[in-house]
């Protein structure tokens, strides 16, 4: 049967989440509904067990695709533009003096294309591209410009204000917009860390955004993650993990190890 409408027997099976559609009014349903792009996911896990000739063919040429995205950024123009190295400088210069550390990546790499942010000389501030991901909706927004004087509360209310917000948005979001404000709880992650060690940072809602990012390394622009405090998470928060201090210390290790793969299999 259809996973969609229960109702019609199945004929196609999504690439990516493997669920079952009858039509393609199903399969448009299940892709906005679950956020499903419909591609095949290239790095999902295959046990041992399962591993077949097709699945090493895969992985070749999946080796091959990120061996020529890597030449050609390599050979992009703009990796050897001084203006692009100059603006890349200065724009890392002000986010230091800001108590900001942010890095960039290579050309080449997804978050370096979509990256916007820019700092306005003449207002001397930031406007960010913020990337807002609501994992229990498996919703994701991307914003441009976002000053860096505007409160978190602020960037939040066009999405999760059950009067401000969008209808389109907020039917998307209900499970946030019908919860009250007090159980909404806005995460960041924290770069620099071991993969088998993921922990978030807790924003204050009432503080800037820009108060919000002093102190913490930035991977070319920042993602907030809105969660619930009262639906279970696996997101472990620095400070509520008791075999960890309050305080946010970076472990050593390799600082982009995990973001660099990802970004990798993004950009192919």
């Amino acid at each position: 049967r259809c996973e969609t409408c229960s109702e019609k027997e199945a004929k196609y099976r999504c690439p990516r989440c493997m669920r079952y559609s009858c039509s393609l009014l199903c399969v448009k349903k299940h892709k906005l509904a679950l956020s499903c792009n419909g591609v095949r996911d290239k790095t999902a896990f295959v046990s041992v067990n399962e591993f077949t000739d097709l699945n090493l063919l895969s992985d070749y040429r999946f080796l091959e695709d990120v061996g020529r995205t890597a030449d050609a950024a390599a050979r992009h123009p703009t990796v050897h533009s001084p203006t692009t190295r100059r603006n890349l400088y200065c724009l890392r210069n002000k986010a230091r003096k800001c108590d900001i550390d942010l890095r960039t990546l290579p050309i080449g790499f997804t978050k370096r294309r979509e990256n916007s942010t820019t700092f306005n000389n003449t207002e001397k501030k930031f406007y960010w591209h913020l990337k807002l991901v609501f994992p229990h909706c498996h919703a994701e927004y991307t914003l441009k410009r976002v000053p860096d004087d505007k409160t978190l509360a602020e960037i939040l209310k066009p999405y999760i204000d059950p009067v401000e917000s969008d209808p389109v948005v907020c039917q998307r979001l209900k499970m946030y917009t019908a919860s009250p404000q007090s159980d909404v709880q806005i995460l960041m992650k924290i770069e620099n860390r071991k993969q088998n060690s993921v922990r978030y940072n807790e924003l204050d809602a009432s503080k800037s955004l820009l108060d919000n990012l002093k102190g913490k390394i930035i991977i070319e622009y920042p993602t907030l993650f809105v969660v619930l405090k009262t639906l279970k998470s696996d997101m472990v928060v620095l400070g509520q993990d008791a075999a960890e201090p309050a305080a946010n210390s970076d472990s050593e290790g390799s600082s982009l190890s995990s973001m660099e793969e990802g970004e990798i299999r993004d950009s192919t």
